[in-house]
């Protein structure tokens, strides 16, 4: 081709760009403010963030040994100045700043919504702990308030199958950022409550910025949790993250694979606990029995009763009576919690959806809805279908 003497190679491309940026005496020594996003403190040390104002944005980051210096922590919302140089990172090609020196400059404006609202939701009484509601001990259906995409929902239903595989995961697909997404979530807490679809619910996201994390922050979503009868675990970014659903639901988690556990006991635990209580039973009575008997036997061998009379003997008769009683009753209180042990084993069995699909039945929803009659359904909908081993989607091509 003609062009080949004159192209020259992507490195060389932005080498050169960056040495025109090197020369450039004001991008050297350049002053910006605008508010931190996105922010993470890695661990070797270094500061990386994004810093923005209302239209535009710039990757920013500042090394170990600049970054010791700060006499704050910066964080997401944080309004700042910023004293460094501009260069290129010739690697991706791509601009950022290398800040030497930041300085606050007071606080950006989600976070002083964020603080706000805290102060006047905690006057009103939302986070009082004699208003929240206990978390059930043996729930059948956990509600899920999140996105339907992503390693959360995954996560959420990894962790409660695991503990308890009969337990039954109901999803109630909601965004979990952007404009409009604190009204869907709002409106899918008052409809869970609504047709009482769950025992419990958990409210999840995973982490992000303080803009991504901002629907859990909205007045709007506070307001629901604590209006909900349903009990609420919210389990919204990193265990840092705190959000204003955390401060008024029933229970805060620090990750979703959290509130799966605290929502979903352990069932093999549960199994242990009831063995342990019948031997506990057991043992106990059986040294009730063993005390009374040593009693006899002192009172037997005492000097005022070497000589038996006819008392003593209908005393020792009663006592071997009771004696017979007490060990009939542990027999039937140990068979009577085996009865029990076995029901609630079977009855939880019985409940799993697992059991259903086995036997070569099928789930079809449709949006997220579970379709129950042919009505619902008329040509051109998209469904999925749950099987034993999976899930498939399929379209309606008739009415």
């Amino acid at each position: 081709m003609k062009y080949t003497n004159m192209a020259i190679t992507v490195s060389d491309l932005n080498k050169y760009i960056k040495d025109k940026i090197a020369n450039d005496e004001y991008l050297n020594h350049i002053l910006i403010k605008g508010e931190i996003s996105n922010f993470k403190h890695h661990y070797t040390g270094h500061m990386y963030f994004t810093l923005k104002d209302e239209n535009s944005l710039v990757k920013c980051i500042m090394f170990k040994s600049y970054a010791q210096k700060l006499n704050f922590t910066p964080k997401d919302g944080m309004k700042v100045f910023i004293l460094g140089s501009v260069s290129v990172f010739e690697r991706d090609g791509v601009y950022q700043v290398y800040a030497q020196i930041m300085e606050e400059d007071g606080v950006g404006d989600l976070y002083t919504k964020y603080q706000e609202l805290k102060e006047k939701l905690e006057k009103e009484g939302l986070f009082k702990e004699e208003n929240k509601k206990k978390i059930p001990v043996m729930p059948k259906v956990i509600g899920v308030l999140t996105s339907q995409t992503g390693s959360v929902i995954r996560d959420i239903i990894n962790v409660s199958t695991r503990r308890n595989p009969n337990v039954y995961i109901r999803l109630l697909p909601v965004p979990v950022q952007g404009e409009g997404a604190a009204e869907k979530i709002s409106d899918g807490i008052k409809y869970m409550n609504e047709n009482n679809l769950a025992d419990v619910l958990i409210l999840a996201r995973g982490g992000g910025s303080l803009e991504d994390l901002w629907p859990f922050n909205e007045e709007i979503v506070a307001r629901a949790i604590y209006d909900s009868k349903i009990p609420i675990i919210s389990a919204v970014g990193h265990e840092t993250d705190f959000s204003i659903s955390d401060f008024v639901a029933d229970l805060r988690a620090p990750t979703p694979s959290a509130a799966a556990e605290l929502a979903v006991p352990d069932i093999y635990e549960i199994k242990q606990k009831i063995l342990g209580y019948q031997n506990r039973l057991r043992i106990s009575l059986v040294k009730k029995v063993e005390l009374l008997q040593m009693r006899y036997e002192k009172c037997m061998a005492s000097s005022a009763f070497k000589e038996p009379t006819r008392k003593i003997q209908d005393r020792y008769l009663i006592l071997e009576k009771y004696i017979n009683r007490l060990q009939d009753s542990i027999k039937t209180k140990y068979e009577m919690e085996k009865t029990t042990y076995i029901k609630v084993v079977a009855k939880l069995d019985a409940y799993s959806p697992l059991k259903t699909l086995a036997r070569g039945y099928s789930i079809t929803e449709k949006q997220g809805n579970i379709i129950k009659s042919v009505t619902d359904l008329k040509k051109g909908d998209e469904i999925l279908i749950h099987l034993v081993d999976g899930k498939k989607q399929a379209k309606i091509m008739e009415d």
